[in-house]
């Protein structure tokens, strides 16, 4: 049926597509972040890496990175979990919290991140830093009147000091779990 309309210029589906110019508007990045939280309610903990790459070198992240062409969101939410941190989780398995696309908020380009959410037994998942992260840490989630207290043993900081802009994807994702129930 689309073979047979015509736009106001006079053109069929193809004709338009065959003319098309994708680079005619500038496209942002794509990025999955995965919140990766202990189901243990008494004592919930957050799997963090430690970037090895600029931007942020040296602060603590949640795992994520680029999508690649040919990929889901969730598809490269999962890639990017294993690969920096050797834990391996189904797309299926994860949840979304949300899509985050602040301008600036990653200083190399125009960058919208989709956010997932996986609540794991700690007993089960056993990261190692693997790809950009230098380290992983279980980090434990306290929350105080100064914010969201992050401690793995003596590293102690707040969510407002993780890199990017992680610490609104954290809350996002604790909402969820508080929300249900």
């Amino acid at each position: 049926m689309s073979d047979l309309l015509k736009d106001k210029n006079g053109l069929t589906e193809e004709e338009y597509l065959k003319n098309y110019n994708p680079d005619k508007w500038k496209k942002p990045s794509v990025t999955s972040d995965i919140c990766i939280i202990t189901n243990d309610s008494n004592n919930r903990k957050l799997l963090l890496v430690k970037r090895g790459n600029h931007p942020c070198i040296g602060m603590w992240a949640l795992p994520g990175g680029f999508t690649q062409a040919g990929e889901s969101i969730e598809e490269t939410a999962s890639r990017e979990l294993e690969e920096e941190t050797a834990v391996k989780m189904a797309p299926s398995d994860l949840e979304l919290v949300g899509v985050y696309s602040k301008p600036g908020r990653d200083p190399r380009d125009w960058t919208i991140s989709i956010a997932f959410l996986a609540e794991v037994d700690e007993n089960k998942v056993k990261p190692i830093a693997g790809d950009d992260a230098d380290a992983t840490g279980w980090y434990k989630i306290e929350d105080t009147a100064e914010g969201v207290k992050l401690s793995c043993g003596d590293n102690v900081f707040y969510s407002k000091d993780l890199a990017f802009d992680h610490e609104e994807i954290l809350r996002d994702a604790l909402k969820l779990i508080r929300g249900r129930g």
